[in-house]
């Protein structure tokens, strides 16, 4: 029995009903209260198993990079953190960078990218789905001109969507400033097709949301350098957090964005950072900083049906469920070729997590065995997992479709 069912039973997961308030705002600026019930798995894991399966790792995205040779969509835009930054944070003041070995130790070249992987991230395997070579990060100076029409990754490394979070890392692009350089942008779009032929691109573009980790973990769940913790509790600081992204969210509508993707936050309570604090029992994972994810996520996923609920119309917004995808893979690992669930591949300390990858540490020499390639981020194995479920799995992966579905619909 592996650690997962110590905490919950990969065949007898606990499902909860919550209902949850939110205020969100909506594009003509009025502010709605909505409280919606949905249903979910939680999943809340940590597990160790055994033998590789042939559908994990890097080699499933290849086969989708294969399948999917024509482009599926106009552009593909990337907003978000650390788990989708491919090399922004390169160019800013920051200590959140991974410009330096092992990072990149399994990409194409070896070396490091400025990904926060041993190789890609889910967003590269995302992109090879749909045709869509990975787009350049906006803060390098060569992203211009025709290298912007295929898309532009304005993520950032300890980036949230509330404006303060992970300001101790230094330079980082919070969402309302990758909203801004998205506009940015746009503006050198606006010079390079006419304004109709402008509007078909947006409509037939996919943006991509990867955000709310550090919200968590780089805010909330810092007491001794942030208040949020005393001002708020865990719904009232979800609440907040939605609201933000929603404005953001209404706001790239607006200049024309209709095809949304936006990713939950997966169990933080499992990862080798939040393990190695010592607040989990031997084999079980962080419940209270689950249970507070659950929170962000359901409000995350009324969010999606509200703006799905003909307010924004032509447009479609998609919730990624990276909590239960990841719950999946932590709670069968064997399934998925993975022995280790419970430390870094590179790392220091406790679950080699207390301290994250350094330069020129040694890593783990079985990369595709670990979920975890430091101690916060998943390996590339874990993305490749994560990007075809979205794309291709069910409602319960991808709701209420799919991203190969989303490609398909013509606005």
């Amino acid at each position: 029995m592996g650690l997962a069912a110590v905490l919950v039973s990969s065949s007898k997961r606990r499902r909860f009903i919550m209902c949850m308030c939110l205020m969100v705002v909506l594009i003509n600026v009025n502010v709605v209260l909505v409280c919606s019930s949905s249903t979910s798995t939680n999943t809340t894991t940590s597990s160790v198993a055994d033998e590789d399966d042939g559908d994990s790792g890097s080699g499933g995205s290849q086969g989708g990079a294969a399948a999917a040779a024509a482009a599926q969509a106009s552009a593909l835009f990337v907003f978000g953190d650390s788990l989708v930054d491919n090399g922004n944070n390169n160019f800013l003041n920051s200590i959140a960078k991974s410009n330096y070995f092992p990072y990149g130790i399994d990409s194409d070249t070896g070396a490091p990218t400025g990904r926060f992987s041993n190789g890609n991230t889910f967003v590269d395997y995302l992109g090879a789905w749909l045709g869509i070579a990975s787009p350049p990060p906006f803060a390098d100076p060569t992203t211009t001109g025709a290298r912007i029409l295929g898309g532009v990754n304005y993520a950032s490394a300890a980036a949230g969507i509330l404006d303060e979070t992970g300001q101790h890392y230094g330079e980082r692009y919070s969402l309302s400033q990758q909203v801004i350089n998205f506009e940015t942008t746009l503006s050198q779009l606006r010079t390079m097709m006419s304004g109709p032929n402008l509007s078909n691109y947006l409509s037939k573009s996919i943006a991509v949301f990867v955000f709310g980790s550090n919200d968590y973990i780089n805010n909330y769940l810092m007491p001794t350098m942030y208040p949020s913790s005393f001002n708020y509790n865990p719904t009232q600081f979800a609440n907040l957090v939605l609201n933000h992204y929603a404005r953001q969210l209404v706001a790239l509508y607006s200049v024309g964005l209709r095809k949304f993707v936006i990713a939950g936050v997966g169990p933080l309570g499992c990862i080798p950072n939040q393990l190695a604090t010592g607040q989990a029992p031997p084999g079980r994972c962080v419940d209270y900083v689950n249970q507070i994810i659950g929170t962000f996520n359901q409000g995350l996923v009324s969010l999606v049906n509200i703006m799905n609920n003909g307010t924004h119309p032509g447009s479609m917004f998609v919730y990624g469920n990276s909590y239960g995808a990841c719950g999946d893979i932590l709670n069968n690992p064997g399934k998925y070729g993975f022995k280790v669930v419970d430390r870094g591949c590179c790392g220091i300390g406790r679950n080699q997590g207390q301290i994250t990858c350094m330069p020129w540490t040694a890593p783990c020499p079985n990369r595709n065995q670990y979920v975890f390639w430091d101690a916060f981020h998943p390996t590339q194995a874990v993305d490749a997992i994560l990007a075809h479920r979205l794309y291709a799995g069910p409602p319960s992966d991808s709701y209420p479709i799919n991203v190969q579905q989303l490609a398909l619909i013509n606005f």
